[in-house]
């Protein structure tokens, strides 16, 4: 069976009454995802836009038609870890431990669980949908933000231009705690991203795996709401969201021989329209260097 009879055929495991934004990624990816795991599923979602509109949606029918829980914003693997836990002292190696959490229960509140549970091999699949901010609460920054983005907490004026570091890049830390699978995915390619989630899965039943998916935001961003999966596409073209997946303790990249600039991946979006040619030309610097590390990475 390929994705795309997955996606045509499979049950969406979330209910009708979604609530989240118009053109919303991450809603797309939680519905793909649960396609491909299916109902053998317990999935954890911190606080943050799809535990408030994936879960909760308007009525008391939206939802997930699959066991839910809602930990805290900072102890999502650390929940999950009594989770998968108890399954596997029932002899459940069956059941898939799926977290699906934002870049804010990730790399910043939640990154002392997450990094303990990587460490510890717990089993399970964590992924985290990256919208680069606090989506839910209005749009404030995230470690994984990128360099001048504009939100509600690096505001824009006379003399601030926005958030003044560049991203965390959470992928290549979670390679270096020798996770079982890590990689990138985007829903611009949804083969690749199917393909990434199937392996992540099987990769749970062994050890700890990573899926960091990019998660871009109309309502954040600033972007019409058509435009989330060209968005998608141009991030990977332009290599601010490099396509990578570790197994076996290999890194291997999707490398783009003649890349988008940064310029043309960022025209169209609001959260970048203030910024001068200097801090593109720093963005630009940021993506090349990323990119010639992961290159070396994957030489080795």
């Amino acid at each position: 069976m390929t994705y795309i009879d997955t996606f045509r055929e499979a049950e969406d495991l979330v209910t009708p009454g979604m609530s989240a934004c118009q053109g919303c990624g991450a809603e797309m990816l939680l519905r793909r995802v649960l396609k491909i795991a299916g109902n053998n599923t317990i999935i954890g979602i911190p606080p943050g836009c799809m535990a408030g509109a994936g879960v909760i949606g308007w009525d008391t029918s939206s939802g997930v038609k699959i066991p839910i829980h809602i930990p805290l914003l900072d102890n999502t693997a650390s929940l999950l870890t009594g989770v998968t836990n108890l399954y596997q002292r029932r002899g459940r190696e069956d059941v898939n431990i799926i977290a699906f959490a934002g870049d804010g229960a990730t790399a910043d509140c939640g990154f002392q669980s997450l990094s303990g549970a990587a460490e510890r091999g717990e089993k399970m699949l964590y992924i985290c949908y990256d919208n680069e901010g606090y989506m839910n609460t209005g749009y404030q920054r995230s470690s994984t933000s990128s360099l001048g983005s504009k939100t509600s907490t690096t505001p824009v004026g006379m003399v601030e231009k926005g958030k003044k570091q560049h991203q965390k890049y959470l992928p290549l830390i979670m390679m270096m705690h020798s996770v079982d699978y890590m990689a990138t995915a985007s829903p611009s390619n949804m083969a690749d991203f199917a393909k990434k989630i199937e392996k992540g899965l099987k990769a749970s039943k062994r050890g700890f795996a990573y899926i960091h998916l990019f998660s871009p935001c109309p309502t954040g961003w600033g972007y019409a709401s058509d435009m989330s999966i060209a968005i998608a596409k141009n991030a990977v073209k332009s290599n601010i969201f490099p396509l990578i997946e570790y197994e076996n303790g290999k890194l291997t990249l999707k490398d783009n021989k003649n890349p988008m600039t940064v310029s043309e991946f960022a025209k169209g979006i609001k959260k970048y329209k203030h910024l001068s040619d200097e801090a593109i030309h720093e963005l630009q610097n940021m993506a090349d260097y990323r990119m010639r590390t992961l290159q070396k990475l994957a030489e080795v």
